[in-house]
């Protein structure tokens, strides 16, 4: 399976919204800038993250991005299907049904074992990114690096942090 360079993107600024002040919007200009990115596919990113209701807007010369629940509610999965979608990584077309000697009656979506693995696989896939949060996630980058969060929030905020 591959995914794009979005969800990266999405969780490491899901992240640095974590550590912001609550009610503080962070730029998306500045997260760009932070990590060298194109700003506006980053802004992309974000908006899809604002429909799936992880992240909320603000508007005006304070503005920018903000969780739009606590970091302990957002799962890494809910980040990954609000940028790559909610279909399954893996869609079985049925081909059995093509093979010499298949059975017409037969539902080859459940009874192949070539679509029964990737399910299982991709079940499995979803539950563990569904037991990560962002704020599991935003600890773990505190506890390795322990000056990440002032120092991120620095170049982010620079005037509202000191």
């Amino acid at each position: 399976m591959k995914m794009g360079q979005g969800v990266e993107w999405a969780l490491h600024c899901c992240v640095n919204m974590s550590w912001a002040p609550a009610g503080e919007a962070v730029n998306s200009a500045r997260l760009a800038e932070l990590y060298q990115l194109p700003a506006a596919y980053l802004n992309k990113q974000l908006q899809a993250l604002v429909r799936a209701g992880i992240l909320s807007s603000v508007s005006g010369p304070r503005g920018g991005f903000q969780l739009a629940k606590p970091a302990e509610k957002i799962t890494v999965l809910d980040v990954v299907l609000a940028i790559e979608g909610q279909e399954p990584a893996f869609r079985c077309e049925s081909i059995l049904a093509n093979a010499p000697g298949s059975d017409p009656a037969e539902d080859y979506l459940r009874s192949c074992l070539v679509s029964q693995t990737m399910r299982q696989a991709e079940l499995a896939w979803r539950q563990t990114l569904s037991r990560q949060t962002v704020a599991g996630i935003a600890a773990s980058v505190e506890r390795k690096s322990p000056g990440s969060r002032k120092d991120t929030l620095r170049r982010l905020m620079p005037a509202r942090i000191q």
